[in-house]
This record gives structure tokens, sequence and C-alpha cells, in this order.
């Protein structure tokens, strides 16, 4: 019988095998990376995002003798730990959406967007997102922006946090309440998507 492609491995199979070498965690990097990188970047910039990416994956690293092989899928958990780190650079994310605000310039999409009729006015939205994204409370914005940008389900986005899965609904439903209004009725989850912020 031939060894299953690393496609059908899981996430907790090759944390178990790094256990004993080390090397194999490379494979946990490599799938889940580049998800990472634009959450954090989109985010609090690229500056401090190269940062939180390398610390997420050290921590993952250190911690994976800790990490519950019954979960087969590791991104809640290293998705969890970038929010954890983000926290130090809670100004930084709010500079970082004020920025969006005046500028209208999302770091993650700006070098691969092109100037049109549609991309202006999605622009002049993206401002005001920004703005409204930069007044939520924290906790109302890491569980939109885990579910909305980093595209976590609600029950990954309570591992992710810690929270109860109740809790993630109501901070997602406040959150949407509050940016419709600042939007002008406009859906939330239409805006703050890939394409947008």
């Amino acid at each position: 019988m031939s060894e299953p492609s690393r496609a059908e491995v899981d996430d907790a199979s090759f944390i178990e095998r790094s256990r004993c070498d080390p090397e194999v965690f490379a494979e946990v990097f490599r799938r889940h990376a580049p998800d990472i990188t634009r959450y954090v970047t989109r985010r609090l910039g690229d500056d401090a995002a190269d940062d939180v990416v390398a610390e997420t994956f050290l921590a993952a690293f250190r911690q994976r003798d800790g990490y519950d092989l019954s979960r087969r899928n590791a991104r809640p958990w290293l998705y969890g730990i970038a929010t954890n780190l983000m926290r130090r650079h809670l100004r930084t994310e709010v500079r970082q959406l004020r920025l969006v605000e005046r500028t209208g310039v999302d770091p993650v999409t700006a070098s691969f967007t092109e100037r049109s009729d549609e991309r202006l006015s999605a622009e002049a939205s993206r401002r005001s997102l920004a703005g409204a994204l930069a007044a939520l409370p924290k906790g109302h914005r890491d569980a939109l922006l885990l579910v909305a940008w980093g595209g976590l389900s609600y029950s990954e986005t309570a591992e992710a946090l810690g929270v109860r899965l109740g809790t993630v609904q109501s901070r997602v439903n406040r959150a949407r309440k509050k940016l419709r209004k600042e939007l002008g009725g406009i859906n939330p989850m239409a805006t703050v998507s890939e394409e947008s912020l």
C-alpha cells in the first residue's frame, strides 16, 4: 500500500510527526502561512505583519507538544495564536484602519488592483468601512474579521478566540449591526470581504 499524499494527510498528523522530526512542521507553515499573512497584513499593515506571522509559527512550533491531535485542522489554532499576538499591536491596527480610512488604500490589495470607476467607488466605501471597523470594540472586531477576512466558521472563530460559539455569534451580530448603521444601511459582510478593505 502506498503512502498517502501530503494533501490527504491532515495538520494533526504533521504536528504529531513534528514532535519527533521537527522539520516536518514546515508543512504546517507551508499550508497556512499565506492565509495567516494576508489576515495579519490586512489588520496591521506590512511592517508588523511579518513579525506577527513569524511569532505565530514560532509559538505554534513551541506549543506543538500540547496540540490536541483530535483537532485535525490547525487553522483555528493558528488564527487564535495570531489574534492573541496582534493584541500587542492594537494601536497599530487602529492606525492601519485609520490610514485606510484616509487614503482608501488596502495594503493587501493595493499592488494588485487597477484603477477604474468601480474601483474608485469601492475605495470610497473602503474608507468608511475602515473608520467603522476602527471604532468597534476589540472583541467584536476580532470575531468579525476572523470570519470575514480569516474565512473561519463561527465554531472555528470560537475555538481561535477561546470563547463560546454563542459569544462569537453575538459579537459578529453586534458588529454587523453597528457597521450597517455606520455605513448607512450597507451590508457590512458584503463590504468586509477579500475584494474590499
